[in-house]
């Protein structure tokens, strides 16, 4: 990943495919930025604005998005767009 595109995931509390989505995230070793749309009612506002939907999770990185996808879904957006975690590169 490069330093300087962040890795941003759009959650919502309790939504199971965000439970998932976070968990791989972190044991795969990705800095990313969680934002919860549910407490912060402008960060729904512009998930639903850069993805036209307001389903969770939603994934951004730099001007690449992934919007409602469960973690298979994420995994292979990863492989097509060559995204890896900063350890998986040694």
């Amino acid at each position: 990943m490069s330093s300087e595109t962040n890795l941003v995931v759009y959650i919502k509390p309790g939504c199971p495919w965000c439970v998932d989505a976070v968990a791989y995230l972190k044991r795969e070793g990705f800095p990313f930025e969680e934002v919860d749309v549910i407490a912060d009612p402008a960060q729904f506002l512009h998930m639903q604005k850069i993805s036209g939907q307001s389903c969770a999770p939603t994934l951004t990185y730099g001007e690449l998005m992934l919007p409602d996808f469960d973690v298979d879904e994420m995994v292979a957006f990863f492989e097509e767009h060559g995204i890896t975690a900063p350890s998986s590169s040694l």
